[in-house]
């Protein structure tokens, strides 16, 4: 009787045993399927859409509030486009020789236009005595008149010397400059840099550059000092060009106070009189991606996009902008990362379903 029972006993407990591990096999796949229904039902709605080109991120007020989102309003401004280049301090030796020859050669032939006027005197006196009753011999006419034609001779060597001075000071220094340097009087910017209270300047602009208006100055500073700028005053246009910079020579002076011979400068003027309108993007506001600088506008209240800048013009606290970007324009000053991330799972979610 005992042995039945504990047949009994056992058969129950192994098909106990069998239907559960039934149970257990048959209900995985259900469980599994049911939990992954619920996943999908709870998954996250995306906030990121394409709309006419543009990818839109909606984000509620409060999402932005708990995201510290901050928007700031696009101020407009006005913007005069520079030019930078460079130049030399020029030494003037060459100058000053150049016109120290040149006034001996005029020195020389008013030297000799006096004594050509004394002997076209003397041969006129000579002459006439000749012509009263042979007063005078015909051979001391003719050594009078040897001694007026020699004197012109030399004149015209004296006043031709000079002339091809002031023509060889030209090519090399300009008009100008030949002006400056073969006037009697050195009174003035001439006499400057010759005692060195002036300096002469030669800056190369690029080819496209207007040409500098008389009167006109630039900004420059010694390169190895950016720092330390100075007024440099227009002159003349330079004849020979720099050998290390291409474009357009042009001479200017400036004072000689932190200024010396062989210097390199660093020049700064105006590109154009007219001033470009564009609006001012906040450094906060600009984020970079792919190399490139952008910005996030607020379309709506609950909707930002990201859109491209340029920072080719840098200004205090920002940059100078002449883009898609109006004043009023919002931009986010604070947050744009998040706005980023956005952006990232959005790509992320599309090439999986891919």
């Amino acid at each position: 009787m005992n042995r039945k029972l504990a047949i009994i006993i056992g058969l129950q407990a192994f098909l106990i045993v069998m239907l559960f591990w039934v149970l257990v096999f048959y209900g995985k796949d259900e469980y599994e399927a049911l939990t992954q229904e619920s996943e999908e039902e709870i998954e996250t709605p995306s906030r990121v859409t394409n709309q006419q080109g543009l990818t839109i991120i909606a984000l509620s007020e409060a999402a932005q509030k708990q995201s510290e989102i901050k928007t700031s309003k696009l101020k407009a401004s006005a913007h005069q486009a520079n030019i930078s280049s460079y130049g030399n301090v020029i030494g003037i030796d060459s100058l000053i020789d150049l016109r120290t020859r040149y006034m001996a050669a005029k020195s020389e032939a008013a030297i000799l236009r006096s004594s050509l006027a004394r002997n076209q005197n003397e041969y006129s006196r000579l002459h006439t005595l000749n012509l009263d009753d042979k007063n005078i011999s015909d051979k001391a006419v003719a050594i009078a008149l040897a001694d007026v034609n020699a004197d012109e001779a030399k004149v015209f060597a004296a006043e031709s010397s000079a002339k091809n001075i002031a023509a060889s000071m030209q090519q090399t220094w300009g008009e100008a400059l030949t002006r400056l340097a073969t006037a009697h009087n050195t009174q003035g910017l001439m006499q400057k840099l010759i005692n060195s209270q002036e300096v002469l300047i030669q800056i190369t602009l690029p080819f496209d550059a207007d040409e500098p208006k008389n009167n006109s100055s630039i900004v420059i500073a010694p390169s190895a000092s950016p720092s330390n700028t100075m007024k440099a005053y227009y002159l003349s246009p330079a004849p020979i060009s720099n050998t290390t910079i291409q474009g357009k020579t042009y001479f200017y002076h400036a004072k000689a106070t932190d200024l010396r011979a062989g210097m390199q400068v660093i020049a700064i003027l105006n590109k154009t009189s007219s001033k470009a309108k564009g609006v001012i993007i906040p450094s906060s506001a600009v984020i970079w991606y792919g190399g490139k600088p952008w910005v996030y506008k607020q379309l709506a209240q609950d909707q930002f996009s990201r859109l491209p800048v340029n920072t080719d013009v840098e200004i205090e606290n920002g940059w100078f902008y002449t883009g898609g970007l109006k004043p009023d324009d919002l931009v986010v000053t604070s947050g744009a990362q998040l706005l980023l991330s956005e952006e990232f799972k959005y790509q992320i979610t599309n090439e999986n379903e891919d």
